[in-house]
């Protein structure tokens, strides 16, 4: 993991522009690279358990300006999905995300596949960014306008939730309050827009893991669970004491975070590792990661970014 803070990738800010940012070739329309961006849940409270295995949730979730890059080519590949990532870590088979959203796209609009995707990873994983949902997605969007299939919103959003909870947040390209399961997604516009600071630690966290401790799970004495203000927004998130009670460093470096001078409010992503500090105007967000680094572990992935759309 990097041990200096990094900045954001050069994106356009306005989400609805993520599939005409970087597409080459747009008379034969045979390339085109977009970017997927991670999310960050500003909100999440969990409801109770479903009798389907799954947990009702109600969450506020917003696209962040960190992202991962897709190139999809459908010059070079004669039929088929061919799929590749620089990270060696995640598989490239059915078990990829943008795998089987590609294998969807073609089953539903039934266009003989033949294309080539290569995805080169910035999210990290198992970090409660939303990485692989959004690479889902995005790939979703990409193909619908590479194959001018025109699939409605609504119809991608259908296939989406058949691959995964999360995944139709990020269809609809904006913050968004999503309800059931994570699949009833609701757009609405941010207050105010954030700059966020995010901290990893090097080990990540079972999102299913995260959920099934949830409900027996022990609040640790000293750590506040309790919603914060900041910036018209009010921040919790029902995992972390689940969450917290397994890997105490989170819980630390919340509170932590909630001790620095330039943060408005703390909170953990998702089902975590990640933790995000959501920055008070004119904060030094490069100060604050080196301070972490410092004082907490020197190990911490850091990223400055901002919420967009």
């Amino acid at each position: 993991m990097s041990s200096g803070v990094e900045t954001s990738l050069n994106v356009p800010t306005n989400s609805k522009r993520f599939l005409d940012f970087a597409r080459n070739d747009r008379a034969n329309c045979k390339m085109m690279q977009v970017f997927a961006p991670a999310k960050i849940n500003l909100s999440l409270r969990i409801l109770g358990r479903r009798n389907d295995g799954f947990h009702e949730i109600e969450t506020l979730i917003a696209p962040i300006s960190l992202c991962d890059q897709i190139e999809i080519d459908k010059a070079d590949c004669e039929k088929g999905i061919e799929f590749s990532c620089d990270d060696l870590s995640l598989p490239t088979g059915d078990e990829n995300l943008i795998v089987r959203g590609a294998k969807s796209f073609f089953a539903a609009t039934k266009i003989t596949p033949a294309i080539s995707i290569e995805l080169k990873k910035k999210i990290p994983h198992d970090a409660g960014l939303g990485g692989g949902s959004s690479d889902a997605a995005s790939t979703l969007l990409a193909l619908n306008d590479l194959f001018e299939a025109k699939l409605p919103r609504e119809t991608l959003a259908e296939i989406a939730e058949s691959i995964g909870s999360d995944i139709p947040f990020f269809i609809f390209q904006s913050t968004a309050l999503c309800k059931g399961r994570g699949e009833l997604v609701t757009p609405v516009k941010l207050k105010e827009e954030l700059s966020i600071l995010l901290l990893k630690p090097e080990f990540g966290v079972s999102t299913a893991s995260a959920y099934h401790r949830w409900r027996d799970s022990q609040e640790i004495p000293g750590v506040s669970y309790a919603a914060q203000q900041f910036a018209k927004q009010s921040f919790m998130n029902d995992l972390e004491r689940p969450v917290f009670e397994k890997f105490v460093f989170l819980a630390q470096l919340k509170m932590w975070l909630l001790e620095q001078p330039e943060v408005g409010a703390a909170l953990m992503s998702g089902s975590g590792s990640t933790m995000f500090a959501t920055l008070r105007p004119n904060a030094d967000a490069d100060v604050l990661a080196k301070r972490a680094k410092a004082e907490l572990d020197p190990e911490l992935w850091t990223r400055a970014c901002q919420t967009i759309g």
